[in-house]
């Protein structure tokens, strides 16, 4: 006998007997069976197999009693195991579905509110890395200094300026620290890029300009980078050491995302909600509106400043100095802090209204309230509530110190677009945008020369280096 159970613990008895010696054959016996209980109490796999075990000794009774007859009779008993079967399967198979399809919405739902949280500040946690000195008080000196029209640079190298994202589509806000460099006599370039281009391509590009530079001018570049400017400047001598080594002097970067930006992760990472829909609209912003790559965010992301900085580490032996700021975040600072712009209307010829006698006003400047300062007022407080990280309302602090630079940190609040409007908002008691870029290459030089760096000694018109002149 096999399978055989009794009503004292399952309810049920099953007792199926094989045929006998003689070839005989006896029916399956039902004992103690209590059917409603069974079906209460039997999971959806036990009242299958009790089907099974029905239909099958249907089917045998009705094969070897009367073959003849009743095989027609009981076929579709047979037909309804096959058919049970085949909904258990289904329901099974649509359950292991929408199993698989919440999982994946936990996850994406974990990533989003995860965020940047395990990447800000990855940089400053690996083992080995370099620390960096912090020179805030030299550089509040020197720019007391400048500003007292003290000038200590020297003429003997190439001061490169590298602009930041979407520059080339804002204004143009290294002109007027060119111009300021050169009224001190100095050699003052911008550097001949698309911003909106991936790192490498920049820095090939960058690579090719400074080459150009030093062999047309005969003077060692010094980069100094805004935003995503300082990635590009800073992927080019890692990237291109071996052939730059013997023409850049030092690297300045202000307020760049050198570990990477949690605003470009957030909004590009993907496995979190929304990401497919997020990357479509900035890539129609960016390559279909602005004409750049989107590579040019993708390479703001932590994942890929890790991978970069992985395979093209910064060379250690290259004076730079690291300058981030942050936002003050106060209530009345989102509710007043704008840029007034200036867009110049010329009017329209009103004279066939007005008679041959009517003049046309001259042409004026309309008045056009940008509210960036306060977009990244916003910006800031949002990285502040989720990350507990000051900003400057795109970058965290943490993430724009180059390990073993020279780091400024200054009390002074300072937006991330700082440098774009600093001219337009120029007051006769705070230091500009092109007063604290002297003062930053100034720091750079001097602490190149303390540490006795190649720089203090490429040149023999460099060598007293540092010589003040009003």
């Amino acid at each position: 006998m096999i399978n055989i159970c009794d009503n004292k613990s399952h309810d049920c008895a099953i007792e199926h007997q094989i045929p006998e010696a003689d070839g005989s054959q006896e029916l399956t016996i039902y004992q103690g069976f209590s059917l409603s209980t069974f079906i209460q109490r039997a999971s959806l796999c036990q009242l299958m197999g009790f089907m099974s075990c029905v239909v099958t000794d249907l089917g045998y009774f009705a094969g070897n009693v009367s073959p003849s007859i009743l095989q027609g009779v009981f076929h579709p008993f047979s037909s309804a195991k096959k058919l049970m079967f085949l909904c258990v399967n289904q329901f099974q198979r649509h359950v292991s579905q929408r199993s698989s399809r919440l999982t994946r919405l936990v996850g994406r739902i974990q990533s989003t509110i995860q965020g940047s949280a395990n990447d800000i500040g990855w940089l400053q946690c690996i083992p080995g890395s370099l620390p960096v000195k912090d020179r805030t008080d030299k550089f509040v000196q020197l720019l007391e200094s400048v500003s007292n029209g003290i000038h200590k640079l020297p003429n003997c190298y190439i001061y490169l300026l590298i602009p930041g994202l979407f520059s080339n589509h804002g204004p143009l806000y290294f002109v007027d620290t060119k111009r300021y460099f050169s009224k001190l006599g100095l050699t003052c370039h911008i550097a001949k890029i698309h911003s909106e281009a991936s790192v490498e391509t920049n820095a090939l590009e960058l690579k090719n300009y400074i080459e150009e530079l030093y062999w047309g001018g005969g003077k060692r570049v010094i980069l100094l980078g805004h935003s995503k400017g300082g990635v590009d400047a800073a992927a080019a001598i890692a990237k291109y050491w071996s052939d730059l080594r013997d023409k850049v002097a030092g690297l300045v970067v202000i307020q760049s995302p050198y570990a990477g930006s949690p605003i470009a992760s957030d909004i590009l990472r993907e496995g979190q909600i929304a990401d497919t829909e997020t990357r479509r609209i900035m890539e129609l912003i960016i390559c279909k509106i602005i004409k750049g790559d989107i590579s040019s965010l993708e390479d703001l992301t932590y994942e890929k400043r890790r991978a970069f900085l992985t395979k093209y580490p910064l060379p250690a032996d290259l004076p730079t100095v690291s300058f981030h700021t942050q936002i003050s975040i106060a209530p009345r600072v989102i509710s007043t802090m704008s840029h007034i712009a200036h867009a110049e209307l010329s009017w329209l010829p009103l004279s066939v209204f007005h008679g041959p006698d009517f003049q046309e006003p001259p042409a004026t400047k309309l008045p056009v309230i940008i509210p960036l300062a306060a977009a990244m007022a916003i910006c800031a407080i949002h990285l502040k509530l989720r990350y507990g990280e000051a900003s400057d309302g795109l970058v965290v602090r943490k993430d724009a110190e180059v390990p073993g630079s020279v780091v400024v940190r200054p009390d002074q609040k300072l937006d991330h677009a700082w440098m774009v409007y600093s001219q337009s908002r120029k007051d006769a008691r705070e230091s500009d945008a092109s007063q604290m870029c002297e003062a930053l290459l100034t720091l750079l030089l001097e602490e190149a020369k303390n540490e006795q760096f190649s720089v203090s000694d490429s040149s023999s018109m460099c060598n007293d280096l540092i010589v003040g002149h009003e």
